[in-house]
């Protein structure tokens, strides 16, 4: 009989490559991962890893493995969440995952009306970029999490995880004057830091319009970066969540881009009732201009522009 515990092992080594980041990420020491899986080899029968020094990579049969751990894992998700179904009433702890610009203008009034709805619920928000919010899932360091895509940077498919889409919001040039991406080649740019989904927004936007940009500053906090546009440090490029009050000195030319938020949950949570509980709460607090996929224009920030074509080509 193969240990679901060491199915769960074996799944994470495919995802994170390595002994020691299953080891970090799941609080066991590596000799003890190494126990584990040699462990699940006789279990299995056959060899499941091919051992280089300290590398180690799957074998056929182990990643034939890893679709049925995830089957696996799947399953018992879906009878956790019956048997929390079964439950008179939410209560205890739930882990929420979001980005900062969601964190700030969505997650409060979620949390008010999830507390008006389910008192006894304790929700517990980590901010966390959405490029790691996969593993957090899966490592079960996170219930649920807000995680957005750009049009530049669609998500890739997640084993494992599955979600629902929330809302989509438009992007905006943030600069001294109105104009399109193409037209700030020579201006020095304001990203995130290296390694985020926004970072690699910027820099495709950008290699879109034929130029790679000239990274000055890297911030992840779109207030501080419409601040530094408007004390003449850069232009940026910000979603709408991120452009409410621009500073005076700050023009807001509205692209044909886009970035799409949608909840994040391990595969057979959907029906969990506390991550039910938290993506209906969502859904009530949406604002109505983002609520059907794009903003009006008549609520856009005041400084943008009318110029609806401009932007990356």
């Amino acid at each position: 009989m193969l240990d679901v515990r060491r199915l769960r092992l074996l799944r994470e080594l495919a995802h994170r490559g390595t002994i020691a980041a299953v080891a970090e990420a799941l609080a066991f020491s590596p000799s003890a991962v190494s126990q584990q899986l040699s462990a699940l080899e006789r279990e299995a029968g056959l060899p499941l890893l091919e051992r280089t020094g300290r590398r180690v990579t799957l074998t056929p049969a182990a990643l034939g493995l890893v679709v049925h751990a995830e089957a696996v894992l799947a399953r018992l998700e879906r009878a956790s969440a019956e048997l929390a179904g079964a439950r008179q009433g939410l209560a205890g702890p739930l882990r929420i995952g979001s980005y900062p610009s969601a964190t700030r203008a969505i997650v409060p009034a979620a949390l008010a009306e999830l507390a008006r709805r389910h008192p006894a619920l304790e929700p517990r928000v980590t901010e966390v970029d959405p490029a790691g919010v996969a593993a957090a899932l899966r490592a079960g360091e996170l219930d649920v999490a807000l995680v957005h895509e750009y049009d530049f940077v669609p998500a890739e498919p997640e084993p494992g995880l599955a979600g629902e889409p929330l809302f989509t919001e438009p992007m905006y040039l943030a600069a001294p004057a109105p104009g399109t991406v193409a037209d700030q080649r020579q201006a020095p740019w304001i990203v995130a830091p290296t390694g985020t989904l926004c970072h690699t927004m910027v820099v495709r936007a950008c290699q879109a319009a034929g130029f790679s940009p000239r990274i000055r500053h890297q911030i992840d906090d779109f207030a501080t970066v419409l601040a530094l546009v408007a004390a003449g440090q850069g232009v940026a490029l910000v979603p709408h969540l991120g452009a409410t009050d621009p500073p005076p000195g700050v023009a807001l030319t509205r692209l044909p881009t886009s970035r799409r938020t949608r909840t994040a949950f391990r595969a057979g949570a959907a029906r969990h009732p506390a991550v039910a509980a938290f993506t209906t709460a969502l859904r009530t607090v949406v604002p109505p201009e983002l609520a059907d996929g794009a903003a009006d224009p008549a609520r856009r920030p005041a400084s943008a522009s009318a110029e609806e074509g401009a932007g990356a080509r």
